[in-house]
């Protein structure tokens, strides 16, 4: 403890002095801007024309509102109902919290990380603290030089894939409910947004990274129309690590509030149009075809949940076919803008089954304790969607033929996307569990995790 004060006493005048400095660089970069600058040339392989289009960044708009939904209060609901009450503070608070930091974050370092040109492997830093970007007003009619959303501008383009940065590290909550630090909660989001998820985004979505599928000197052409491998199977695949570190809960219960839990579900479901359809950045024939596929394996995983559920414990619940569904609209994600119907429903079949066997046989398998099935529902159904969109693409809709139309070598490219992922986000995450760990700590003390964290944590409780 004597260590960590003396760092906190050294570091916090220097970062505060670093974030001055910058500030004024930001502003006086903005002003020279205001007086020098011209709009930059402006075009790409997708979208020609770049004078913003009304239409496209009206979707966009609702599209960013639907996906910060998701999080709050949506995952908040879904996941405190499934918690036991004593701990239904902290697990809202945690992804209320969340979202304050990621967004910080995200202004600050992550969206020129992930999504700024730079190297294969990580963007460049062109866009810290969002200096320069571009304005549809000030800047005579010009939108956004990303050539995947050359229609709407900058500042919407920003929101959208913040509310992505958001929700995918607010996920990893549950895996680690009911018995992490507050604190440590907070340190590991942010170290994690910054050398997890900003390098891998970037390497799926980013204009040069190494898998991005509209990037010509790709290492390799992965498929991922809305965040498999960049959300799901990356923020699985850390609360499968934060699992394993923090060890398991001394003792569980079961769901809080299934009501609580199916009104999150539901906020999901209807969130993710915006998160799916969005993904298409603007409001055309792509868009639908996501909407469409997005619905239909959602519904047909949900129900393959209950059938299974039902047939092998006798009776379906609401907890389960809510925790179906969500499986469905992860295994879809990767998947949305690049398979039909047909894709859809067998996508949806395999989520309700492998996600089923991923939160009950798996878990009990490896005898870790995953509290709300992070690990069982997003990696498992991120892996599981990420792989099916390699057989079921259709080059009519998204442009690339999958096996099924004889382009077998996507499959293994989807392969290598979901292989590298899995391995890099499980050794990063595990050295900042570890840092965290040995200036903070991880878990909370037994006596904490006896009375509940809302109270000792927080000073509240749920009546």
């Amino acid at each position: 403890m004597g260590l960590w004060k003396y760092t906190c006493q050294r570091l916090v005048p220097f970062v505060v002095a670093l974030l001055g400095i910058a500030l004024l660089c930001m502003l006086f970069g903005d002003i020279a801007l205001a007086e020098d600058a011209g709009p930059p040339a402006c075009g790409g392989k997708i979208l020609e024309k770049c004078t913003p289009n009304s239409g496209d960044t009206a979707w966009m708009l609702t599209s960013v509102a639907l996906v910060l939904m998701m999080t709050v209060p949506g995952l908040g609901l879904f996941y405190g109902g499934m918690v036991r009450k004593k701990n239904v503070g902290d697990t809202v608070m945690t992804s209320f919290a969340v979202t304050c930091l990621v967004t910080i974050l995200f202004a600050l370092f992550t969206y020129s990380m992930a999504f700024r040109a730079g190297s294969p492997f990580i963007g460049g830093l062109d866009r810290m603290f969002l200096k320069d970007i571009l304005s549809d007003i000030g800047k005579g009619g010009i939108g956004n030089p990303n050539p995947l959303a050359a229609t709407i501008p900058e500042s919407v383009y920003i929101c959208f894939q913040m509310t992505f940065a958001i929700i995918t590290p607010a996920l990893i909550a549950g895996a680690f409910a009911e018995r992490m630090k507050f604190s440590a909660m907070l340190w590991f989001i942010g170290l994690w947004a910054i050398f997890v998820y900003a390098p891998i985004a970037h390497w799926v979505w980013g204009p040069d990274g190494i898998f991005s599928a509209g990037n010509d000197a790709a290492w390799v052409k992965v498929l991922d129309f809305a965040g498999g491998t960049v959300v799901h199977i990356n923020a699985g695949v850390a609360g499968l690590m934060c699992a394993i570190m923090l060890g398991k809960r001394k003792e569980t219960g079961p769901a809080h509030n299934m009501v609580l839990t199916f009104i999150g579900a539901s906020l999901l479901w209807v969130g993710w149009f915006g998160f799916n359809a969005g993904s298409a950045v603007t409001a055309g024939m792509q868009a639908g075809m996501a909407m469409l596929v997005t619905q239909i394996a959602t519904a047909v995983a949900g129900f393959t949940w209950m059938l299974v559920e039902w047939a092998l414990k006798g009776k379906p619940t609401v907890v389960g076919i809510c925790s179906g569904a969500v499986a469905g609209l992860v295994a879809i994600t990767p998947a949305s803008g690049f398979v039909g119907p047909v894709g859809a429903f067998a996508i949806g079949i395999a989520a309700g089954v492998f996600c089923y066997w991923g939160c009950t046989g798996l878990k009990r398998m490896f005898s870790y304790d995953d509290a709300l099935d992070c690990f069982g529902v997003h990696a498992i159904g991120g892996i599981v969607g990420a792989l099916l969109t390699g057989v079921f693409a259709v080059e009519q809709y998204g442009g690339t033929p999958g096996a099924l139309e004889g382009n077998v070598g996507q499959f293994f490219n989807q392969c290598i996307g979901v292989a590298t992922v899995f391995v890099y986000d499980a050794v990063v995450s595990l050295i900042i569990l570890f840092v965290v760990k040995m200036f903070v700590g991880l878990r909370v003390t037994q006596d904490i995790e006896r009375e509940g964290l809302d109270l000792a944590l927080h000073g509240e409780v749920v009546q």
